[in-house]
């Protein structure tokens, strides 16, 4: 009954809680998108909008929109510097306090992502997941999801994967409330936003456990 509940949920009631949900959040914070847009205007430059393209539901391909956070800053041959001494102070900011994933809203609205779910991680990830990872893309990607108000970028990727997969396996509208709160919780307190050995998160390399297959 419970798991009938769960799926009712997932099938009927979660896609227009999402599209409420964003739209409602993208009236309110007009005033802060006007605000941080031209503050990355004038700190980082153009364009405004970091734009890359992210598996979602059923792996299929979309263009996920965020804030700029990283300078274009390049070395002798061109090449762009490493993320550490790309990321500015004022671009820390924006990742500490999650302002640089408002534009992921619209992502919500459009129907590529929900508001709770795993996070849409990159493209190049997809041949190296084992098939229980692979579940992940069995639901919309979140703008916040199980793993992120368990740790963020603090926990490590077999941690991360659990977590989605159990996520998945539990959907349910309280489930979701929970985790809407505790989001708003963390990024109060901005728990979690780095790991201990990178200033966002290594690359994830495949299962240490399975290989990559």
């Amino acid at each position: 009954m419970v798991q009938s509940k769960g799926c009712l949920y997932r099938k009927v009631i979660k896609r227009p809680m999402d599209i409420v949900l964003s739209l409602s959040a993208i009236l309110v914070l007009i005033p802060v998108f006007l605000v941080v847009g031209l503050l990355v205007r004038m700190k980082l430059g153009s364009p405004v909008i970091f734009k890359q393209q992210r598996p979602g539901l059923n792996e299929k391909i979309f263009m996920m929109y965020k804030f700029r956070t990283m300078t274009d800053v390049r070395d002798g041959n061109g090449e762009l510097l490493p993320d550490a001494v790309r990321l500015t102070r004022f671009g820390r900011f924006l990742r500490s306090t999650s302002l640089d994933e408002l534009p992921e809203l619209f992502n919500i609205l459009k129907g590529d992502m929900s508001i709770v779910g795993p996070r849409p991680l990159l493209v190049q990830y997809l041949p190296l997941y084992n098939e229980q990872q692979k579940r992940r893309h069995e639901v919309r990607p979140g703008l916040s999801g199980l793993a992120q108000i368990s740790g963020r970028n603090a926990i490590g990727w077999e941690d991360k994967f659990n977590l989605d997969v159990q996520y998945i396996d539990n959907v349910s509208f309280i489930e979701d409330w929970k985790i809407i709160f505790l989001t708003i919780k963390k990024v109060f307190v901005r728990e979690g936003i780095h790991s201990e050995t990178a200033v966002t998160m290594e690359y994830f390399e495949g299962s240490k456990a399975e290989g990559n297959r």
